[in-house]
Order: structure tokens, then sequence, then C-alpha cells
């Protein structure tokens, strides 16, 4: 799963089907004309990309490092998403569909043999190496879940040729298994196997599980972790011989500016139809209009706030932006995720009152999301109440019911009748105990609720958004302390997971999760207690069993769902649809569609 930003480029026509099922599109060939042109794309404000190792931790599972800009160099094993499908693409995977025998423990995947740039052709060893990594430094990478799928569960794993066969210690279902485990895998070329500029190692060739393995990848692991957060050398020689995608990279600054140009080495089969992709960073969302007002973008986007007329309805824009219309089209759609603000529940001072359901249930109680969507994204946007995304298929999910829609009375009740009196504006404990109508553990007789909120800054609807939201808050006697941060800052910061010595509360990063690179939406990397994004130590046994069970069985994921909306494990609001402005001149042979926010210019053109 990703931490996602707000302001996307990715247009989602539709999600009709399941992202557990095979799904193809197939992309008009390119033409045998030379790739010509510049596209010149807008990123997010303050979200810039600053990791370039495919092995990403959880600090750096953002999208504006994987699916906005390593994935465009680094193809994964199996690829998701192509236009507004989020299916599994099989022609754009370097692996052929994987193979389940045995009561569906033993995997065996063959790869295509696509090459690196550096001639290495991408096979088991290169899958091996992934492997063979996350098992020796399993907590490095985002996605880890203690005791389930990979590393945990894989008994042994083997590469012959273009073939890797896994062995696992338990049956495990297929959709799942390919959807939420496989599919977190790139391969990686031997060139990265070292441990300085000039030593290498055996961490891709060595035997899975082995001591020896283990202490080879955990040192390859701490010198790419280390060189993969430093920008100046992700174009140097050793980053660019691993790229077997359609793009490599030949400049990045560290304000985040970077240029791409076609790989003449891709064994895909889609090839770039452009000469040069370039990503532009910007602070705020004025900066990046007044480059679109003077026509020095392709691909950008604007605030909702300036548009003069609502969307008709989610997905379907409504009149574009005046000085804008006569050169872009405006275009607008969800993606496969979900959106919400992270709650700390261990260490901040806030968390013992958020440690607290009522104190959830009256936080949430009192988030307008209806006058939000109106009021600050003028219906670019949808409410959200549960951890699956609004476009769950019908196939994995039914009803889920929203449990606290905006009702201020109630989420006053939930104070009075939980021991909390409202005097002269500031909620104080009056009735300290853990019993029926006392305020709960660890909050003393006269302690007074407050907490601290911060939130990505450049965004004028996401302010419009926290500031209706806080004055509610306050409204109901909370001290709420406020700031605003970088996207990066707040993403990567806020989550008391990695970050212990966070004091915030209530942290905002503007886009919630894509579910990608876990397909279905389970949530078993974020809300099982210990899981590796498991950003603000959420833990409950219920939530455990319900997740465990979704995953291990067929069952729909209903009553997760529910769970998730009533047990509140972060505060749900307002999923953001994109408000994208496409130059006039600038088409795709896909369609504007990227449910999954997949960075995929080679399917664009003049």
């Amino acid at each position: 799963m990703f931490r996602r930003g707000k302001f996307r480029l990715a247009i989602t026509i539709g999600l009709a089907a399941s992202a557990l099922s095979l799904g193809m599109i197939t992309a008009a060939p390119s033409g045998a004309a030379a790739p010509s042109g510049t596209i010149i794309a807008a990123e997010p404000p303050n979200g810039i990309p600053n990791y370039i190792l495919p092995f990403y931790p959880p600090a750096e599972c953002l999208t504006t490092n994987t699916s906005l800009f390593q994935e465009a160099m680094f193809r994964p094993l199996y690829w998701f998403g192509l236009g507004a499908s989020p299916l599994i693409q099989p022609q754009l995977s370097t692996g052929f569909m994987p193979k389940y025998s045995g009561g569906n423990r033993t995997v065996t995947i063959n790869m295509k043999g696509w090459k690196f740039a550096d001639g290495q052709t991408v096979n088991a060893e290169s899958v091996m190496f992934f492997l063979n990594m996350y098992k020796a430094v399993p907590t490095g990478f985002c996605t880890y879940t203690k005791g389930l799928g990979i590393p945990d569960q894989i008994t042994s794993a083997t590469a012959k040729g273009n073939t890797v066969v896994i062995h696992l210690n338990a049956s495990v279902n297929p959709l799942w298994f390919t959807d939420n485990e496989l599919a977190v895998i790139t391969p990686m070329p031997n060139s990265w196997d070292r441990t300085s500029a000039s030593h290498t190692s055996t961490c891709a060739s060595g035997k899975y599980g082995a001591q020896s393995t283990m202490n080879a990848c955990t040192a390859v692991q701490k010198y790419l972790n280390n060189l993969g957060q430093q920008v100046s050398s992700f174009t140097g020689k050793m980053w660019q011989s691993g790229v077997d995608g359609p793009w490599r990279l030949t400049h990045i600054d560290d304000l985040g500016n970077f240029t791409m140009v076609p790989n003449p080495t891709y064994s895909g089969p889609q090839k770039a139809q452009v000469a040069v992709y370039k990503s532009v960073a910007f602070t705020t969302a004025q900066a990046e209009e007044n480059q679109l007002q003077a026509g020095n973008l392709t691909l950008g986007y604007v605030d909702p706030t300036l548009l003069t007329q609502p969307a008709p309805r989610p997905g379907v824009p409504g009149p574009n932006w005046a000085q804008l219309s006569q050169n872009y089209n405006l275009v607008s759609s969800g993606t496969f995720a979900n959106n919400y603000m992270n709650l700390n529940f261990t260490g901040s001072p806030g968390s013992v009152f958020l440690d607290q359901l009522y104190v959830r249930q009256a936080l949430e109680s009192s988030i307008n999301q209806v006058a939000i969507d109106k009021n600050a994204f003028k219906n670019y946007a949808v409410p959200t109440w549960s951890a699956l995304p609004p476009s769950t298929p019908a196939s994995e999910s039914g009803k889920i019911n929203q449990p606290y829609p905006f009702n201020m009375t109630k989420a006053e009740a939930y104070f009075t009748s939980n021991g909390w009196t409202n005097k002269s504006g500031q909620l104080v404990c009056t009735s300290p105990g853990t019993g029926s109508g006392q305020c709960g553990a660890n909050i003393p007789s006269g302690d007074k609720l407050s907490l601290s909120v911060t939130w990505v800054s450049g965004s004028p609807s996401e302010d419009i958004m926290m500031n209706a939201i806080i004055s509610d808050w306050t409204s109901l006697g909370i001290n709420v302390s406020h700031s605003t941060g970088t996207f990066n800052a707040v993403a990567g910061a806020c989550p008391v997971a990695y970050n212990p010595s966070t004091t915030v509360d209530i942290c905002n990063w503007g886009g919630g999760w894509l579910y990608a690179p876990d397909y279905f939406p389970t949530g078993e990397p974020l809300y099982l207690t210990g899981a590796g994004s498991n950003s603000g130590l959420y833990s409950n046994s219920t939530m455990n069993a319900l997740i465990l069970k979704t995953i291990r069985s067929s069952i729909k994921l209903t009553t997760y769902g529910n769970f998730t909306a009533s047990n509140l494990p972060v505060l749900w609001d307002p999923l953001n649809y994109s408000s994208a402005e496409i130059s006039k001149s600038l088409h795709s042979s896909i369609g504007w569609g990227n449910s999954l926010d997949n960075l995929t210019p080679e399917y664009f053109h003049y």
C-alpha cells in the first residue's frame, strides 16, 4: 500500500472489475517513427521523489517514490493497472503468471527473459535477489506483515535459469498470494549486489534462508538503502544499469525535478512514443497553476477551489477554469484508494484520548463530509467511512454501512455520557475511571481534552477541509493545536510506527492509501497488530481475526469492512477525485485512465 498524494495526473474512467481477476488491455502498438516531442508534467505540491531503491522501507512508501517514479524504470514481477483497469496485466509483467500446486503450497514462476540495461537477463536469480533481501531484512520493506506471506511463510525458494520455485508452510489463497505478495516483488540486477562501490556480494545467488545469505543481504540492503536516499546518485551507472522498464533517468535535482528518456533496451510490448518526459516540482498548487496559465505544462492540475461550478457528480468534470479552457481539457476520476487521517495510539500526549473508542466516534461524527465535498472540493471528492475503496466491486464486498454520519448532537453526547463536562468551551474530565460513563484509562480528573493535528501544505482545498474540521472539533470543547508540512514530511515523519519521537496526535498527508502493491484491500499491512505499515500502532484482536479470515479464505470483505468503519483505526474523510488538466495536443493510446496512479507516459503521443 502506498501513501498517496492529493493531486494526481492520472484519470480513471471507472472501476467495474475486481483486482483479483485477470485483466488485460491490449494497447495500440507504437509506430515505427522515432519518439518525438516532450511531455512536461507537474508533481503534486511538496511531493517529490527522494528514494530510488524498489525495496523501499515504510517511511519511503510514497506514490511520489514508487508508482510515479521508480516503476517507470524498474518493472515489478507482476504489473497491475493499465488505463482505467486496476487488473493484473500479464503482457506488461516481467514474469509469466504463477502456477500453484501441491494444495497451493508450491508456487512456480517462469520469467520472460527481459533485459536489464546492462545486458543481464531478468531471470530467476533477479527475483531471488529481492526474496533473499526480504528474508534478511523483513522490516526494511513497506508491506511486511509478520507471519504472513513473503517472507515468513516461505520454507524454501530456489532459482534455476528462468524458473523460481517457492514452497510455503501452509496452503494459501492463490488470488491473495498473487495480488498481495508476489505483486510486491521487483526483480533486481546483480549490479546492485554490492556492499560498496568497489565490493560485490552474494545476496542474489545465495541459498534462501542460509545464514551466510542473510548476512550478505543485510549488508547489501544497508548500502543500497543509504545510497537510495542520495539523489545525486540516481542517474549514476549503478542505478541505471538496473533499468528494465520503458524509461531511464537522465536528470534529477534535490528539488524533485527529473527528466526521463526512452530506454532503448526495453523488452516490453509498448515502446515510448515521445522523446522526453519531464516532471516538475512545485511547493504549492498556486505555483503550478501559474505555469499552466503560462502554457508551460503538458499535464497538470487545478485546485477545485478555482473552478466556478461544481462537478455534476464525482468522476464527471464540470466546466474548466476559464483561463485554461482554450488549451487544456479538464478530466476527473478516482483511484482504487481510501482516505483518512492517521491516529497516534502510542506515545503522543493525546494518545490516551484516542485510545478511547468514544473519542474517535465523536471526532468522526463531527466531520461533515457532505459539506466538505461540496464546499472544499466542489464535488471532486466522495465521502468515505471504511478501509475499502468506494469503488470496491460487489464481487469483493457487500454494503458497508456508515455508522457515524455527521451529527454534532451525537458527537457532544459521546463526551457527556463518558465523564466529560464542557467548562467555558473546554472539555474537562469530571468522572475519571474505567467504568461505564467514565473517562477511561489513564485520564485523570481535571484532564483537558487536547489534540495536535498536522496536514499537508500547499493545497487550498485541503486547508478549507481541515479548518472546517478543526472548527467543529473546537466547538465541542476540544483544544486543537495545528500545523502544516510538506507531503514527504507529514507522510514520512508523522507515523509513530517509525518515528517514535513524534508528538503529533493526528496527521493527514492528504491522499490516504492507494491499494498498491497490495491490490486486494484486505488490510493486513495496515491494521494488523505490528504490521509494517500500521503507522499509528493500532491494535485490536477482533480486527486481527477478521483480516486473517479474509486472506485465508475466499469470503467477501464485508464484515471486515464494516468493522473498520465502526472501530475507527483511523478517522475517515473525503477521498478527493482528480481535477487534472491535459493539453489538448496530447493523446493517449489507452485513453486517460490510470486507476493505480502508475506512471505510463509510453502510451502518450502527439
